[in-house]
């Protein structure tokens, strides 16, 4: 099959479901009003709460929930073969995805910019509002230990990618100064400069990488989490002009700019689906544990739905809102450009032979078991100039179907060792970018804990807070990466990924019908209950048939197991307890009046 109907299809869906669905969303269940007065207006202070245009906000989103998820998920499920992940991703994100982010920041919007925890507060009550930050706080330490690691495996012993993502981090810190120091108000000026360098990193990578100078990148896999874990550890504490703030600025460009160019490239050079619409490992594979159902929503996660949106829907977007129609764009709008990533992430790794997918993304020895056999991998190996067998992560499959659609362009095909690492590097930033910006949303939950106990340690400008806070997030993330695998981490990601967008849409359900629009309830009750129900039984099948089997090893208890069985256990239990108290807020608020809408 060729992917050019898929990917026609795909876009026709999420223009049909923006047209009539969102706009059902805003007219019927949400009411969203103009002449309501937003945050960005009525607590305008220049800083946080400024209002923004409607474009350059939804760029900014776009940029801020666009992590690996929808690149690096929809891969992995490939597993399955190409069509439950289609299906899923295009009736995930129009139904439950694109929802769950359109309410959350309408409900955060009409609540002063406030974050998920204090909406559950506010919505359901005191419990589970502290049960929502703590989910909150478990969710970032995963997803940044799955995208580290995903970095890792991809980067490890690779000298040419090493160097180009290393060479982005003081190529953001030239950007920071020039923008904010050398010119300010210039940030064209520094995002051409940035852009240029970059390919130039890529460029001249080949040639660092053969040279003498190349062996100090050939990092292994326990140096590189080592080196991720101190850039995370900088970036968090460095002011955000310096680090963060460009390298996502200049991130957003190569994010929106390549997600073009590879719908471009699907649609012209039209690439052959060599993966089965279903393959024979519906019943559990190698690359994923767990059979299709439910593994496959919780493996996608991102591209369909993700509780990490819900952080941002909560977080600056709202306060940045110009008017409230605008929410229809920013927060529905952007998700459904998110599915189309995971869309396009699928069909490149579904253009690989079945052979040469699961040769990448299971190790040598598991492969050798499978019964298949490698098609083109070697001559592709030689070709890039890295080695691809067992490496699995997603990532490297990923940038292997990437550069053979861009081969496939007349003219192309000697340029596909470059393709191939401008890919690592397009996934990279797209990675580094969740790596820094969650590990300062985890020390500022981190320091808003402690200082209950202690005020001066919830000072985000109160140095010694900075780095202890800094300093154990980054040592909670980097043990996962230091001693997990692909294998557990991810469906740990997808599942307290999914447990968190569950307890979102049911915060959202409960001010639906504290609003007085209880018949349209249904529109976050019926997806939340579909990923509760699903990830739930993930999480059961996980903890029994993956955490448990590890929890002892040649007569011997290990910890990762017990630990990971207690996180994920304690993650299920918080799904629960929120539903059960959102039931009786729900019981309680049919039987009297409606509260009133909060002041214009």
């Amino acid at each position: 099959m060729r992917a050019l109907p898929l990917m026609i299809a795909a876009l026709c869906v999420v223009a049909i479901g923006y047209r009539y669905y969102s706009a059902f969303i805003a007219t019927k269940v949400l009411v969203l009003d103009d002449t309501r007065e937003t945050p960005a207006h009525r607590l305008y202070d220049g800083h946080n709460y400024v209002p923004t245009n409607k474009w350059v906000l939804f760029g900014h989103h776009f940029a801020a929930i666009t992590g690996a998820g929808p690149l690096v998920g929809p891969v992995l499920a490939a597993q399955f073969g190409f069509l439950p992940g289609y299906l899923w991703i295009l009736v995930g994100v129009v139904l439950a995805g694109a929802v769950h982010d359109f309410v959350i920041l309408t409900a955060s919007m009409r609540r002063d910019g406030k974050s998920l925890a204090e909406i559950a507060r506010h919505e359901i009550g005191p419990t589970s509002g502290v049960i929502a930050g703590f989910a909150v706080l478990f969710i970032v330490i995963i997803a940044i230990a799955a995208m580290a690691k995903v970095v890792v495996t991809a980067l490890a012993e690779s000298a040419w990618g090493t160097f180009t993502i290393g060479v982005t981090i003081p190529i953001a810190l030239f950007m920071g100064l020039y923008m904010y120091r050398l010119r300010p108000g210039k940030s064209g000026e520094s995002t051409g400069i940035g852009v240029v360098l970059l390919l130039l990193a890529v460029v001249f990578g080949k040639d660092v990488a053969a040279s003498a100078f190349g062996r100090h990148f050939l990092l292994s896999e326990h140096a590189l989490t080592l080196a991720i874990g101190a850039y995370g550890f900088v970036a968090s504490v460095l002011p955000v002009w310096m680090l963060l703030c460009p390298r996502d600025y200049l991130s957003s460009y190569m994010k929106i700019g390549t997600i073009l160019l590879l719908i471009a490239g699907i649609l012209f050079v039209n690439p052959e689906l060599k993966m089965p619409p279903v393959s024979e490992f519906t019943g559990g594979g190698p690359v994923v544990p767990g059979k299709l159902f439910p593994f496959v929503f919780i493996t996608i996660a991102c591209g369909a739905i993700s509780g990490f949106h819900g952080l941002i829907g909560s977080g600056t977007t709202p306060k940045m809102i110009e008017r409230e129609s605008h929410a229809r764009p920013i927060g529905y709008g952007a998700m459904l450009c998110e599915g189309i990533v995971g869309i396009v992430a699928l069909i490149a790794a579904s253009s690989l032979t079945k052979g040469d997918y699961f040769a990448i993304n299971t190790p040598p020895d598991r492969f050798a078991t499978l019964g298949l056999s490698m098609d083109h991998l070697p001559e592709l190996a030689e070709q890039i100039g890295e080695r691809l067998q067992g490496r699995p992560g997603g990532a490297v499959s990923l940038a292997v179907g990437i550069s053979q659609i861009f081969a496939g362009i007349p003219g192309f095909k000697h340029l596909i060792s470059y393709w191939y690492h401008f890919a690592i590097m397009f996934e990279a930033l797209f990675i580094l970018t969740t790596v820094d910006t969650g590990t300062r949303v985890a020390r500022f939950l981190v320091q808003e804990f402690g200082g209950r106990a202690h005020p001066q340690f919830g000072k985000t400008d109160w140095i010694p807070g900075t780095v202890i806070s800094t300093g154990l997030v980054c040592v909670c993330w980097g043990y996962f990466v230091w001693s997990g695998s692909i294998a557990t981490i991810w469906p740990m990601l997808g599942i307290s990924n999914q447990l968190l967008a569950s307890i979102a849409l049911c915060i959202a359900t409960t001010m639906i019908i504290n609003n007085g629009k209880a018949r349209y309830a249904w529109v976050t009750l019926t997806p939340a209950l579909f990923v509760g129900t699903a990830t739930e039984t993930a999480g059961y099948q996980l903890i029994t048939q993956t955490f448990i089997p590890k929890m002892i090893k040649n007569g011997k208890a290990v910890f990762q197991g017990y630990l990971l069985s207690t996180l994920c256990a304690l993650a299920m239990s918080a799904m629960i307890f929120i539903f059960l108290d959102a039931l009786s807020k729900w019981v309680r608020a049919l039987r009297t009046p409606p509260a009133p809408e909060p002041a214009r």
